[in-house]
């Protein structure tokens, strides 16, 4: 195929040139810069800061009464310049709470009594607090502030029932827990909003601190557990035979099952005591989840990746119920996975030292953790297993701010998954199952939900606005760079932006300017054009004029969005010459374009083919002369 240099292509101009005006910028944003904490450069201010804690965290499940208890001490440092007189706490599984707003009805079973506070202190001080009255996110006023660059120690003692109903966390079954967001967090403050007081939804996602974590799980014997981090006594926990096959699966490039349905129906795999306590630690994650269970089957293996000048070895591991066929490739699936995101696209070695796929009911990503249902087509499972294993980039490595910028990671998310299914499936299959299983469901529908701009902050949107604006068009925004910059450049330019804000929380103006860095170019009108605009996708030719030599071609740009797209010319006798347009040709805004292609002579039609970027009217794609 050959590609057109952008000087052969003639405009037919009907906007003027945009080049130079600025993007729009909220007025919290426009503080930032000002404040010397964020830049138009690409990268953090010199004032940028963050807020940590560290957190030490005992928990136990009943699995009788279906609940989690547990005492933590969070090690807060305020980072910030302000004196802070507030903190916001985060309890996400209030949503559970009959009186928490939700975006739509749930069953009798999702719902419980939500969080119990048993005590709650600040450096050794007692509060009062009443946590029959809170929601998803509530204030507790100190009665000493902390300081800026000050620490506060709190100490909080709670419980809460795990719903039976299970999505994101809950009873799987009776017998096995995924417990994400299981404990009280001090909420975000950072440097462009303050306190992150937004209420958490059902369907919206999750903005935290980079913290430290150092976790016990305390279940019953025959309970295995499985978490974020590192498992620091596998030998107190595990009888010895369990325990051999545990640490030979840590440098194993095979598939090692450390514990099979009899071996845990048989009761033997974990200590005999009566209770055991799982210890596990995670430094500098944005999270932590466990899920444990006395059924699941257990497989193990590693995968070697490339860490600088040495070889690092991350542990891969599967708990499931033993009737779940494809669970019994998800190790391998996420060896595969982890080798291929860290060798290819992005390209940033995978930066945890484990993986583990849990089979639930969510197809959710948390750190280091997946929560996916089981079905019987593998390769859907597979690219579901892929798009919750990218999350590990974006939006854990890099910070992002989820529940405003959902775009920030689900779109990088669904990107990913389409170009590692092009490796695992080949090209034609990934781009089938790109476009029914993602475009088709927006392109297809002239509702106006669908069409508005990608910079609205996601909490405002809901239902197949947020879907459409989270994963396909971010992803189509994401891929149409990738097509205009050229492989090289964008990885450069993504590599770029990863290296300078991973372990940060990076707004979308953050990305822009850093791919303006990077690229040495200024794509305002590219980032207007896809993030600004009510665009959608809809070229139609307006006209073809054949010549001898060459053929003039006119494209309206209904839809607005600048798309790539194919222009194949069919000549008389079934030949075919295909030509290649990057989304340069509308860097002018202009609504129509003509250009010339180098086929002349006798030529039955001319068609141009958006491929994964679908066209929202097919039928004026093609002239028939």
């Amino acid at each position: 195929m050959k590609k057109v240099p952008f000087l052969t292509v003639l405009f037919i101009c009907f906007y003027g040139s945009i080049a130079g005006q600025p993007l729009y910028m909220p007025r919290n944003i426009q503080n930032a810069i000002k404040n010397e904490t964020r830049t138009v450069t690409g990268v953090p201010g010199v004032k940028y800061w963050q807020n940590r804690g560290n957190y030490s965290i005992s928990a136990a499940v009943d699995p009788v009464k279906k609940a989690v208890s547990g005492k933590e001490q969070i090690v807060y440092t305020n980072n910030s310049p302000d004196t802070l007189h507030v903190v916001f706490i985060r309890f996400v599984n209030n949503i559970h709470k009959p009186e928490t707003p939700r975006s739509g009805q749930v069953a009798k079973d999702f719902l419980t009594t939500g969080l119990q506070i048993q005590s709650f202190a600040v450096d050794s001080a007692a509060y009062s607090v009443n946590s029959n009255d809170w929601g998803t996110v509530n204030p507790v006023r100190l009665r000493t502030p902390i300081l800026p660059g000050a620490r506060a120690v709190f100490d909080i003692e709670w419980s809460y029932p795990l719903s039976k109903q299970s999505g994101r966390e809950g009873q799987i079954d009776p017998h096995t827990f995924f417990c994400a967001y299981f404990y009280p967090r001090i909420s975000v403050y950072d440097d462009y909003n303050g306190w992150d007081r937004l209420p958490h939804t059902d369907g919206g996602e999750f903005y935290n601190d980079f913290n430290d974590y150092s976790v016990s799980v305390k279940v019953p014997t025959n309970y295995v557990v499985w978490a974020t981090g590192t498992l620091n006594n596998a030998k107190d926990v595990l009888q010895p035979a369990a325990f051999k096959r545990f640490r030979e699966s840590l440098t194993s490039n095979k598939i090692i099952h450390v514990a099979t349905a009899k071996d845990m129906e048989q009761g033997a795999v974990t200590n005999s005591s009566e209770w055991n306590e799982w210890k596990f630690s995670a430094n500098n994650v944005s999270d932590f989840t466990f899920a444990t269970s006395n059924h699941f089957v257990w497989d193990g293996g590693s995968v070697a990746l490339a860490a600088a000048k040495e070889l690092k070895r991350v542990s891969v591991q599967a708990a499931y119920k033993d009737t779940a066929a494809d669970f019994r490739n998800a190790v391998e699936w996420g060896k595969d996975a982890l080798s291929w995101f860290s060798n290819n696209m992005p390209g940033v070695t995978y930066p945890y030292p484990t993986m583990t796929a849990v089979q639930g009911f969510a197809d959710m990503e948390y750190p280091m953790m997946v929560n996916d249902a089981t079905t019987s087509d593998l390769s859907f499972s597979r690219l579901v297993l892929d798009h919750e294993i990218a999350h590990t980039y974006f939006p854990f490595f890099m910070g992002i701010n989820e529940t405003r910028y959902a775009y920030m990671d689900e779109g990088w998310a669904t990107t990913f998954e389409y170009l590692i299914g092009i490796a695992e499936n080949g090209k034609t299959l990934a781009d089938e199952t790109y476009k029914n299983f993602r475009v088709k469901r927006w392109i297809n529908s002239p509702a106006a939900e669908n069409d508005q701009p990608l910079i609205t902050m996601s909490s405002q949107l809901s239902g197949a606005g947020y879907g459409n604006n989270s994963y396909v068009k971010a992803s189509l925004s994401y891929l149409a760079l990738k097509d205009l910059l050229g492989d090289v450049a964008f990885k450069h330019a993504l590599l770029s932006y990863m290296d300078t804000w991973n372990g940060r929380h990076p707004t979308p103006w953050d990305y822009f300017y850093s791919f303006n860095a990077a690229t040495k170019q200024d794509l305002s009108w590219f980032w207007r054009n896809w993030f600004f605009s009510n665009n959608y996708i809809d070229l139609k030719i307006d006209n073809v004029q054949p010549g001898n030599n060459r053929t003039s071609i006119t494209l309206e740009n209904i839809g607005g969005f600048a798309v790539p797209f194919d222009v194949i010319i069919r000549q008389d006798k079934g030949k075919e010459k295909k030509y290649h347009y990057t989304p340069e040709l509308w860097k002018q805004g202009e609504t129509k374009v003509s250009f010339t292609v180098p086929v002349g002579g006798a030529i039955e039609s001319v068609t141009i083919d958006g491929g994964i970027f679908m066209d929202a009217t097919p039928n004026d794609n093609v002239y028939k002369l």
